[in-house]
């Protein structure tokens, strides 16, 4: 399993975002001033993409397994990814969605 950053052409992984927000002008709206990583198990299973909304927040805008791969901890991974990844650069890990409001925790 490999975990990499996607560095151009974010939108080819449209079907798989398309999972977590089911309007692409929403994706439109974070996609390319946030980060986004790929979890390849034998080909692409998840993604994730986050913004940083400020020095000590990043928010999780996206994060998408596809469905005959749920539950067998590729999310998990991705999340454990991303902890590993900016816990030192920000201290507030957001989870936001588009019915709720961002929930907090600590990285």
């Amino acid at each position: 399993m490999k975990i990499y950053k996607v560095l151009k052409d974010k939108k080819r992984y449209l079907d798989l975002l398309l999972l977590a927000d089911e309007q692409e002008d929403m994706i439109d709206r974070y996609l390319e001033r946030g980060e986004m990583y790929v979890l390849d198990d034998n080909g692409i299973k998840a993604e994730c993409v986050v913004t940083s909304e400020s020095d000590d927040i990043l928010e999780i805008k996206n994060i998408a397994v596809l469905p005959e791969y749920q539950g067998v901890g590729y999310g998990k991974a991705l999340i454990e990814f991303i902890i590993r990844e900016y816990s030192k650069s920000h201290s507030i890990l957001q989870v936001g969605t588009g019915d709720s409001p961002p929930n907090n925790s600590l990285l």
